[in-house]
């Protein structure tokens, strides 16, 4: 996994030109300086997950609890109650014009 990041970074490497007018401030520049840091041993790198979370930053745990299937009927049940509120909000009719029909 590490070898074909390494080879994506590199490629990307190639792609984003260094701006010499931007010296100090110049994000090719500073993408290969970065690359070069994770990187020091090349496509041999380990590349250790420093902790157990994903992009969103919550762990196994939370994302446990809010896919688990009591969490998900809450959320229908939200969004049924909100669904009814903008239901009679953006009605043609108001809501007791409904008890008539």
């Amino acid at each position: 996994m590490a070898a074909s990041r390494y080879r994506r970074f590199l490629k990307l490497c190639e792609e984003w030109p260094v701006d010499e007018t931007k010296r100090g401030r110049d994000l090719g520049a500073y993408l290969r300086q970065r690359v070069a840091q994770a990187f020091r041993e090349g496509e041999n790198t380990q590349y250790p997950r420093p902790r157990d979370t994903s992009f969103s930053g919550l762990s196994l745990e939370e994302y446990k609890l809010i896919l688990s299937t009591d969490t998900l009927e809450e959320l229908k049940e939200m969004d049924k109650s909100m669904w009814k509120k903008l239901q009679e909000k953006f009605s043609s009719k108001g809501p007791e014009e409904d008890h008539k029909a």
